[in-house]
């Protein structure tokens, strides 16, 4: 499908939350694709002069594709509760939900990029493929393809398997933001990014995973408070009994790995393709996002066949596992229809990844915190035009955290448009 991570879950308070054609860059994370391929040796034959790749985006860009990835998400946000939360009826389960919008939002952006023309690679050197001429590139944006498919569906059984939903979303949350910042370590130590990660950026890191964690950091101040008989609207002091148990499982564990690893991988490729444009090779984030969305399509695809008939044909009984082979197999169009907003996010999600000049760690936190902001938007308007519940103590305290976090990273935006003036200069 598309973005990192998949629809959101359906939460009782906020939602979970990607850019435009032009002027994107990215993060990657440390981690592994070839080693060979996207070794430093490598990264010299083809990297910019200090450092740089092409003109930088904008901060008007970037803003642009913030409002676009917000727009988007506060729309997949409001579609999610409306097929699961009980306003459509029949009230469409969670699983079936999530594998009806996944493959509608696959769908809608691999039509889009092809009748777009977006396949085409501009690369300056190509690699021979059993007889084929094909862009130099391509040896690491399909990889990143397939570490995409390994997100999508990691992304759904995180949300099936025997782990507290609560602590699944700062997980996959909070993931993201420290593969970010470990992508830029990683590539600084390896010579492919020159630039400075402001202390800002940092300070923003801090604030965004205080953000993430919310939740969880407030359940001992609530026991606390609950042992002398005070209670705060919203919040359990049981919410995360068992929260943890899920250490205990091999599957679960084996998914959270596989999902923390595909998406480290894919954010290091962002990063590598973005830090290492060569004066030749124009910057083209479009034709990243086509290619690698047919890599995970193709992928996902092989996914899909396994489910749908796994069932049957190996007698596995799993409730979310024969929940999303049914679905598959009596495909929801409508629901289909609604995975239109999220293949929207994909396209944001990406380009904001890509937005060039900027850093991994900067690129990430942005994604995240609009992400975010975008969730308690679509909770408040669920729960003015719906009577849904309303976002509570914990959604407002992150809210508080993330305008803490956006602060910093205004001030990171304004030394890095200095710092860009004066290289053009």
């Amino acid at each position: 499908m598309s973005s990192a991570a998949g629809p959101p879950a359906p939460r009782t308070a906020a939602t979970p939350g990607s850019a435009s054609a032009s002027g994107g860059a990215g993060a990657s994370a440390p981690g592994a694709a070839s080693a060979g391929a996207l070794s430093p040796a490598t990264a010299a034959d083809v990297s910019a002069p200090s450092g740089t790749t092409g003109a930088a985006g904008s901060t008007q860009r970037l803003l642009q594709l913030c409002v676009g990835y917000f727009g988007a998400y506060v729309l997949t946000g409001l579609v999610v509760k409306i097929f699961t939360g009980g306003i459509r009826q029949p009230r469409m389960t969670d699983m079936a939900f999530l594998a009806n919008n996944t493959l509608g939002s696959m769908a809608a952006c691999v039509i889009a990029v092809i009748a777009l023309g977006w396949l085409a690679i501009r690369s300056a050197r190509t690699v021979r493929w059993f007889g084929v001429e094909v862009p130099w590139e391509a040896r690491f944006i399909i990889p990143s393809g397939i570490c995409t498919a390994v997100i999508i569906p990691g992304t759904t059984l995180l949300y099936a398997l025997p782990i507290s939903v609560m602590v699944a979303m700062v997980i996959m949350r909070g993931s993201v933001i420290v593969i970010s910042r470990l992508v830029d370590a990683v590539q600084i130590r390896q010579g492919i990014l020159k630039r400075q990660v402001y202390r800002e950026e940092d300070w923003a890191v801090v604030f965004a995973l205080a953000a993430v964690a919310t939740n969880v950091l407030l359940v001992p101040i609530v026991h606390l408070l609950a042992n002398r008989g005070i209670t705060l609207p919203g919040l359990s002091p049981k919410a995360l009994t068992g929260a943890f148990d899920f250490v205990h499982s091999g599957l679960a564990m084996t998914v959270l790995g596989a999902y923390i690893v595909a998406y480290g991988v894919r954010l290091y490729i962002m990063n590598f393709y973005k830090n290492t444009r060569a004066s030749g090779n124009k910057f083209d984030n479009r034709a990243f996002f086509a290619v690698e969305q047919i890599a995970a399509s193709v992928t996902v695809l092989l996914a899909v066949i396994v489910l749908a008939f796994g069932p049957r044909m190996m007698g596995w009984s799993e409730l979310h596992v024969v929940e999303v082979s049914e679905a598959i197999r009596h495909p929801d169009f409508t629901a289909w229809l609604s995975g239109l907003p999220f293949g929207a996010v994909a396209f944001f999600s990406v380009f904001l990844f890509l937005f060039p000049g900027r850093t991994a760690t900067f690129a990430g936190l942005v994604n995240r915190l609009t992400s975010l902001l975008a969730g308690t938007v679509s909770t408040l308007i669920l729960a003015w035009a719906f009577g849904l519940k309303p976002p509570g103590i914990a959604d407002w305290v992150s809210f508080g955290f993330i305008c803490v976090a956006v602060l910093f990273l205004w001030r990171a935006e304004e030394r890095r448009r200095v710092e860009l003036g004066a290289v053009r200069g």
